[in-house]
């Protein structure tokens, strides 16, 4: 949801399974934020999808939320508070719905808050000091979103690295990677050129080939 940018989204939606997919948005990150539902919508409504929103905090009890996620095509997590929206999550058994369309085939993606969640570990500033998190696991490694906005974040991303001994993955503002169903990294895009994603394994970095997205 880049501002008159809409490379991601585009790629996004070359990835699901209809040619025109239901995108649901998740926005638990913001508090359901109305200004970032707007956005949603706006972004979304011109690029040929179904477009429609999950809300937790303005809540319909008679919406089946596990119903929802699985007759979506691509649930789309926006930013905010990571820990924060994991704990309300886990209220509405919202991981195990999303691990279940994962396996239906369907794509599970977001932005800031909304990447770090899908993996083992997240580097996070919606704690005290910034630190490493838990995530929901269903991508392995550690992801940092920001990297190149925030200096604070690298050191944290190579202590990670290192305490884990397994694979860290962090990208630039308008830079994405691309996971299989199994979490292994398919490819990296950006929206902006020179932008980066990268790569830690064993605790050294590496600069990952970042497709510049037409």
């Amino acid at each position: 949801m880049e501002p008159d940018n809409p490379r991601l989204d585009n790629y996004l939606l070359t990835l699901a399974r209809r040619p025109r997919p239901r995108v649901s948005f998740v926005g638990t990150a913001s508090g359901d934020s109305p200004d970032y539902l707007l956005r949603f919508y706006k972004a979304f409504a011109k690029l040929g999808c179904e477009a429609r929103h999950l809300p937790l905090f303005a809540f319909d009890r008679t919406l089946d939320l596990r119903a929802e996620v699985l007759a979506s095509d691509v649930v789309y997590v926006g930013g905010g508070n990571t820990p924060a929206m994991l704990a309300v999550w886990q209220l509405y058994d919202l991981p195990a719905a999303f691990a279940d369309l994962l396996d239906a085939g369907g794509v599970l993606a977001g932005i800031s808050a909304g990447a770090n969640c899908w993996f083992d570990r997240y580097v996070t500033d919606s704690v005290p000091g910034g630190g490493v998190q838990q995530g929901l696991g269903l991508a392995t490694g550690c992801f940092c979103p920001h990297y190149d906005g925030e200096s604070w974040r690298r050191p944290l991303v190579e202590q990670a690295a290192r305490a884990h001994a397994g694979d860290c993955l962090a990208c630039d503002d308008s830079a994405a990677v691309r996971l299989d169903a199994q979490g292994r990294l398919v490819e990296a895009v950006c929206s902006v050129g020179g932008k980066r994603a990268h790569r830690w394994t064993d605790g050294e970095p590496v600069a990952l080939e970042t497709r510049l997205l037409p």
